[in-house]
């Protein structure tokens, strides 16, 4: 059947040995620039975790060669379409891990996880009174879009979440554990952390948010805002029967579903932004970030120093004195 969107997103991991990821690597960023394929994959002695964009016939193509390798024969594609590309170039790295916990005592999904919850029995456990949801992604994530009523782990990275559920351990303590991920990769692992730290009832949502968002039954419900990606699009919609924005602008707190990054390039932040309010403050996250010397924003919009400082002003902020030489 012909599709009106000439291009797809595929989304995919597979825990599975692997030898020699270096040259593993080198082997397949050769095979992906030939097809065209665009995109971020890691390799891992544990297996593969990618996300790459192309056009339907080269998606195929990828597919049907990943699946005829045995390593990968019953891998499981995530696929969205698209209008273009979801990356600006193809990236295959080596790497530890696939998903960086840094655990003295590593979790092998394949022998330790979490009992795997389908869309339909995930939606139907979230309602249980005994459920805690825990979200396995990092804060920023969590802030677009998350499931009704889970917890949001104050964590920067994955690697510190193991440290916040002992830190929190008494909030799960005799409950029903449920919890996930975009495509179920970290859950793989996390769970089973779950199950070695002692928890007894500890529940993964299969396939991650993103199959939970095409399920035609489930149809997304009880998801708020939108699901974080990690490409170009930066956020797609989950929810198809109800959208309710969660996201708030960082400068007013008004809805906002809006990712920028801080244009103080030292800093990044990422920061949820109306356009007019990146306007307003220089998209800078802090009067620091506004004043550095390096505002990308400032630069890109070719603002003179006078004109940064009647910005500055209508914030209340001092302008910067720089000294020759700075």
């Amino acid at each position: 059947m012909a599709t009106t969107h000439p291009y797809r997103v595929l989304l995919y991991y597979k825990y599975v040995h692997i030898d020699n990821p270096e040259e593993f690597a080198d082997q397949h960023l050769a095979f992906c620039k030939e097809l065209g394929l665009k995109g971020r994959i890691l390799v891992a002695e544990e297996g593969i975790n990618g996300t790459v964009s192309g056009t339907v016939e080269q998606t195929d193509a990828y597919m049907k060669a990943m699946r005829d390798d045995a390593r990968f024969a019953d891998m499981v594609f995530k696929i969205d379409v698209s209008d273009t590309h979801a990356f600006k170039k193809m990236h295959v790295r080596p790497r530890n891990e696939l998903v960086t916990l840094r655990l003295e005592d590593d979790v092998d999904p394949n022998e330790l996880t979490g009992n795997y919850l389908e869309p339909k029995e995930f939606f139907n456990a979230m309602q249980d009174p005994n459920a805690v949801v825990i979200d396995a992604r990092n804060d920023y994530e969590y802030d677009l879009g998350h499931f009704r009523g889970a917890i949001r782990p104050d964590i920067k990275a994955f690697r510190e979440l193991p440290d916040w559920i002992r830190e929190n351990k008494d909030q799960f303590e005799g409950k029903k554990i449920l919890t996930y991920c975009t495509g179920g990769i970290r859950c793989e692992k996390f769970s089973g952390w779950l199950k070695k730290e002692g928890f007894e009832d500890v529940s993964q949502l299969h396939g991650g948010i993103a199959t939970y968002g095409k399920d035609p039954e489930v149809k997304g419900q009880l998801w708020d805002g939108k699901m974080y990606v990690f490409d170009e699009r930066i956020s797609v919609p989950i929810n198809q029967v109800e959208h309710v924005v969660v996201g708030k602008d960082y400068f007013t707190g008004e809805p906002c579903e809006r990712y920028v990054n801080c244009a103080n390039p030292e800093c990044n932040k990422q920061i949820l932004c109306s356009e007019e309010n990146e306007h307003k403050y220089l998209r800078g996250c802090t009067h620091e970030c506004r004043v550095h010397p390096r505002n990308l924003y400032v630069k890109e919009q070719g603002l003179t120093e006078a004109e940064v400082a009647v910005r500055l002003k209508e914030l209340g902020e001092e302008a910067p004195v720089y000294h020759a030489g700075e």
